[in-house]
């Protein structure tokens, strides 16, 4: 037999002399009865049209037998016998779906809501949300994130000009009870006074300011980090040594704080729901004028007969009570919410959702507030009888109603204010209003001051309280008594018979009268604005307002109807944005939640990345990108700590101490490996000193703040404490370019800073293209594939990871050239050191080291699969030197990035590494001082830009 072989030869083989019979029958029968089988088998259809060919086929057949032939007719007769006993059998006779009409009724609506929140919880905003935002699934709730209409500009202009209001309920409040001493011992380990004020701060005990402080694992700062929480204490009181404190923390940073306060606390024996005990001991404990000994009321025993809403009969719903859920809808109704001390006296319990937090920001959030809400209006008391109702018990109490009347006096004197930002932050105002929706307007308005009404009117009053802020007994509120909460709550009337005492009304449209139970108690808390930088001070101040559970919406439709501003979770971080704070989780990479929110980012962005063609993904390997999706700043760190040990050994000088300041070394038990952001107060405001440039501004700030000067010898002793740690910065470009997320912040050249002399409009140096090397494995993975793995077939084409490093490897010609230097690095070696001198002067460093595969990727390839979970434009793991990839040295990331309406710039929020930022600063020149080169993983261009270190 001639013929040409795969191997690419030809080959002749003869024909054999003789055959046995029994062998060649007994293949041959096994090839015929398959040719019998193909040939006699129909189609996939079950009809018994499939045995005909194609042009004997017709329509009537499927209704006539008498057309087929005469082999197949008792065939389809059998099957249309069938088919006409299988309609006549009954089915099951399925379950008639609701109309709309009975869908739509208040009880069966109720129980489709309550069933939609098994998984995550809702706000009691969450209707009103669905129907104008688009609504996402973080951290176990429904929450609004954007608007469906445009109003990103309007969003702005709110906050700068306006009011802009949220939901932020989903904030989760721990509350300890216990003496104060001892709650300050528990808490101290959490803090350090190096971060700033902590939960002993002497306005914050007072109960007159709210407090943020950073939490760490106990007794471990600087390292392992919780997250930032907000605090508030109540006002201490005269009967009663037990102190309150409100702990507000994020979703995912309860999780972590929770064990942990109830380990420092000793708070392990889990108590049992029995709230009429709780109700009489804190009524026992801070003394009659707060607690009013009024029993808590059900809705049946506080709502009128008539009230109820009469079921239709034969809806289906008799057995199935309709109740709006209020408060943590997922929680079991055993599970404990509140843990004591064997031990100690302090008792720990869990309010989330217990109370309804709303944010109002913006320099007319008072106005909003004012015209809002109106103070309590006493009631006609009856001594001799006792009220199902907190309010009027209130009353009884004179010394009560005296402080009372103290708030409303406060509380009338912000109507004169220019601006939210003239009070002291963080001051507390409680209060006691009437229920807002009896003075809700017939339509929407806009809040405006009236500041010439305003005028001459207690000018005094209002000048102090501007200085000194809200005197401290008027921070207390009933909203801290549990009996008043559930009474408030239990006893709210419903929409039904608010509009039934409307319609009730001998003068249609007239004010309503407040009735016993439509008192409400509140706190208003300060929210401070801008406070880091020179620039835009006290911008994004507001209030905020906590009410009891249930009356979340009562007060939210009248805020919108003062012509208020919406916004959802994508504002809250372009609030954080403009006041150059750090939004948690977004910008807590060394917290737990940080972690879990940037590996959950990470995630989306690569699914997104991969939906996309593979023509028309962006190439980042080109670009030089080798993270786009995610920041290594552990790597990073490790890094710039390599390139100081290898200059430490050739430098001869002593390093310097800083005085004040808490070295790192020493404190705590945790691993220095890992990498962690510096909160230190005093350096931070150090290291923004050294990077404003020495202008003629600037000198005279520097001088009086600080006579420290930035030398070699600071620098290393900083460097040798402060190794691995990150520094939160604030980037402006100074000409074109919009900064996007996961951009690099980069180390300029002298050559760089030269032409930024020269031309201080140029656009910046460009990047040189990457040469793709996976690109090339892509192909030869595809090319070993559809080929068999045959020993010939290797000897011709060699798919050793020998062959596969020598292939890899770029030719030196083309490379010179197109202007990519042809050095290559093991994934597996060291970081090359940096000398100083190279971090500035140097305009060679490896442009594209190459990918060699080494260790598991070689052992993958020598097993037939040269992809090995490689993806199109992507760098695989483990990543080469992020410091030194690109032309130029990288310092950091960014977080966030966007255009700032504010300064008409593109502005930019991230971290670079300390040892990266002090080598930075000793390099440059007095006057280009903080000058850094910013690049977007998506192009080639380098902007110029200034870093700011806020403190």
């Amino acid at each position: 037999m001639r013929g040409r072989q795969d191997g690419g030869g030809t080959a002749d083989q003869a024909l054999p002399k003789y055959i046995t019979a029994s062998v060649f029958a007994k293949v041959r029968a096994a090839e015929v009865s398959a040719m019998l089988t193909a040939v006699t088998k129909t189609t996939g259809s079950c009809h018994v049209f499939g045995a005909l060919p194609k042009h004997m086929r017709r329509r009537s057949m499927s209704h006539n037998t008498k057309r087929l032939p005469c082999r197949l007719r008792e065939t389809a007769r059998r099957m249309l016998e069938r088919s006409q006993q299988a309609v006549k059998k009954e089915k099951k006779e399925q379950s008639k779906t609701k109309s709309r009409r009975a869908r739509r009724r208040h009880g069966n609506l109720l129980l489709e809501f309550n069933r939609r929140q098994r998984k995550n919880k809702w706000l009691e905003t969450h209707i009103w949300h669905a129907k104008r935002f688009h609504m996402i699934k973080r951290w176990g709730y429904c929450l609004g994130d954007r608007p469906t209409y445009k109003c990103y500009r309007a969003s702005y202009r709110a906050m700068s000009t306006g009011c802009l209001l949220q939901d932020l309920s989903y904030y989760c409040c721990i509350e300890l009870q216990g003496p104060e001493e001892q709650l300050l011992t528990a808490l101290s380990k959490f803090t350090s006074k190096d971060t700033g004020p902590t939960f002993a701060a002497v306005q914050c005990v007072s109960g007159q300011r709210e407090g943020s402080v950073l939490l760490y694992r106990p007794d471990q700062y600087p390292h392992q980090p919780l997250g930032p929480v907000q605090f508030l204490w109540r006002p201490p009181s005269a009967e009663s040594a037990c102190r309150q404190l409100w702990i507000w923390a994020h979703p995912t940073l309860k999780q972590d704080l929770l064990p942990e306060l109830k380990a420092v606390c000793q708070c392990f024996e889990a108590v049992a729901p029995a709230p009429e005990a709780n109700t009489s001991k804190l009524q026992a404990e801070l003394g009659p004028a707060d607690h009013p000994t009024a029993p808590t009321l059900s809705d049946s025993s506080t709502k009128p007969e008539n009230s109820r809403k009469r079921k239709r009969e034969g809806d289906g719903y008799d057995n199935y009570p309709a109740k709006k859920i209020l408060g943590d809808g997922t929680r079991s109704l055993m599970t404990p919410v509140s843990w004591k001390s064997s031990k100690t006296d302090i008792v720990i319990i869990d309010l989330s959702m217990d109370i309804v937090r709303y944010r109002l920001i913006g320099p007319l959030s008072h106005t909003v507030l004012t015209e809002t809400l109106l103070p309590a209006t006493e009631c006609e008391v009856d001594t001799k009888v006792t009220s199902p109702f907190w309010w009027p018990e209130q009353c009884k109490n004179k010394e009560s109603m005296s402080l009372h009347q103290q708030q409303a006096n406060v509380f009338r004197l912000l109507k004169g204010l220019q601006s939210t930002s003239e009070l002291p932050a963080g001051c507390v105002l409680g209060l006691t209003v009437d229920d807002p929706r009896l003075t809700l307007p017939k339509k929407k308005g806009k809040a405006t001051s009236d500041l010439q009404g305003a005028q001459g009117v207690e000018e005094e009053r209002r000048r102090e309280l501007a200085l000194r802020g809200i005197p401290a007994p008027c921070a207390n509120s009933a909203l801290w008594v549990h009996s008043v909460r559930d009474n408030v709550t239990n006893s709210k009337v419903s929409e039904q018979d608010l509009n039934r005492m409307k319609r009730e009304l001998l003068v249609p449209g007239s004010m309503l009268p407040t009735p016993p139970e439509g008192r409400v108690p509140i706190l208003l808390i300060h929210q401070a604005g801008k406070r880091q930088g020179e620039e835009r001070q006290d911008w994004g101040c507001g209030w905020d307002l906590l009410l009891p559970k249930g009356w979340g919406m009562a007060f939210w439709v009248p805020l919108v109807y003062r012509g208020v501003c919406v916004g959802g979770l994508q504002m809250s971080l372009k609030h954080s944005q403009n006041k150059g704070m750090p939004h948690f989780p977004h910008d807590f990479p060394d917290c737990p939640a940080g972690k879990c929110f940037q590996e959950q980012q990470e995630i989306e962005l690569l699914e997104k990345f991969k939906r996309r063609p593979p023509s028309k993904r962006t190439n980042y390997i080109k670009h030089g990108c080798l993270a786009p999706f995610r920041c290594p700043w552990q790597q990073l760190a490790e890094e710039w700590e390599e390139i100081v040990k290898h200059n430490g050994e050739n430098s001869e000088s002593q390093p310097a101490k800083m005085e004040g300041v808490i070295s790192p070394v020493g404190d705590g038990t945790s691993p220095k490996s890992a990498f962690t952001v510096l909160r230190s107060r005093k350096l931070l405001r150090q290291m923004s000193v050294w990077c404003r440039p020495s202008s003629a501004n600037t000198r005279s700030v520097a001088h009086s703040f600080s006579n420290m000067v930035l030398n070699p010898a600071i620098a290393m002793q900083l460097q040798e404490q402060w190794g691995r740690f990150l520094v939160w910065v604030r980037v402006c470009v100074l000409g074109k370019g919009l900064p996007t997320l996961h951009a690099m912040l980069c180390l300029p050249t002298a050559e760089d800073l030269q032409q930024l002399l020269g031309d201080p409009q140029c656009c910046g140096p460009k990047e040189p293209k990457h040469k793709d090397h996976i690109h090339h494995l892509l192909k030869k993975s595809k090319r070993c594939k559809a080929t068999p793995q045959c020993p010939d077939h290797r000897k011709k084409q060699d798919c050793s990871p020998a062959a596969m490093k020598q292939a890899s490897s770029p030719t030196p010609k083309k490379e010179q050239d197109s202007g990519i230097n042809s050095k290559e690095e093991q994934l597996s070696c060291p970081i090359p050191p940096l000398k100083d001198a190279d971090l500035v002067t140097s305009t060679t460093v490896d442009k594209d080291p190459a990918f060699i595969l080494t260790g598991e990727s070689s052992s993958v390839i020598g097993s037939g699969d040269l992809s090995g979970g490689l993806e199109h434009g992507l760098w695989p793991e483990p990543l080469p030197s992020v410091s030194s990839h690109c032309s130029r040295v990288t310092l950091g990331w960014v977080t966030q990035g966007d255009f700032s309406m504010a300064t008409g710039r593109g502005e930019a929020l991230g971290f670079v590494s300390l040892v990266g930022l002090l080598h930075m600063l000793l390099s440059q020149p007095a006057d280009k001082r903080g000058t850094v080169l910013l690049r977007n993983p998506s192009s080639l261009q380098y902007r110029f830009a200034r870093l700011h270190v806020e403190a």
